[in-house]
């Protein structure tokens, strides 16, 4: 899928996707990763292949950029090399002419694999066999292959929706919503922090914005506030 596709789409927050719109420091935050592992990725060098495109390293990221990090940093928390990201990528970018093939493709890992649908590659595979792309096109079985990335949600194929917490998060990234800021059910976390700060009660914050006050703590502890001043356990340890 290319970027001229993406943008021909009839739809308003396309051109969404490509904007420059998150800094480093806010992409290594979101992934639980370094700014350092963030900006090493994109870059190209002679000694090694950019796992992601290229860009200034002082340059803000594209929502597509971004879920291409959290995809990669998504596969490094299960046990994958970053080299074998390295293949599978360049394999799925080069047989799907895909300009950002983490982000406009659904993945399930096994093992120390990375697999997709063989009907992604052949309109008319199965969804029934898997190719391994980290192994020049592999095939197996669903019924013996693991759990998909279940954090991201997709439409038309493309990532769409990010639950930065995992599976079950009300933390979400999704470029139809608050212009791909972070957001809980439509309201963008950094609203409801700039409430707190004003030294407003969670409990006036969470009616104005027709939240419960569950959901305000949980921005606020995404945010940043400590945990123990929410009375609530954290799930956002980085």
């Amino acid at each position: 899928m290319s970027a001229v596709v993406l943008l021909d789409k009839k739809e308003p927050w396309r051109p969404r996707l490509l904007l420059p719109a998150y800094q480093i420091g806010e992409a290594a935050r979101y992934s639980g990763i370094s700014p350092q592992t963030v900006t090493a990725w994109h870059r190209a060098d002679q000694r090694t292949i950019s796992v992601l495109p290229s860009r200034d390293a002082r340059a803000a990221l594209s929502y597509l950029q971004l879920i291409e990090v959290a995809i990669v940093a998504a596969l490094r928390k299960r046990g994958m090399t970053l080299a074998r990201i390295r293949v599978a990528r360049d394999y799925i970018a080069k047989q799907l002419k895909s300009e950002y093939p983490f982000a406009e493709h659904k993945f399930k890992t096994e093992g120390k694999h990375i697999w997709l649908n063989f009907s992604q590659f052949e309109s008319r595979g199965s969804n029934d066999s898997l190719v391994a792309a980290d192994l020049g096109g592999q095939l197996a079985w669903t019924s013996i292959v693991g759990k998909k990335l279940e954090e991201f949600e997709y439409h038309s194929g493309l990532a769409t929706r990010w639950r930065l917490a995992g599976k079950r998060s009300r933390i979400v990234i999704d470029p139809q919503i608050a212009f791909g800021a972070p957001s809980i059910k439509g309201t963008p976390t950094w609203t409801l922090l700039g409430r707190w700060k004003a030294k407003e009660p969670v409990e006036a914050i969470a009616e104005d914005f027709s939240l419960s006050a569950s959901d305000v703590k949980e921005a606020l502890i995404f945010e940043g506030i400590e945990a123990k001043k929410m009375k609530l356990p954290s799930a956002w340890t980085h």
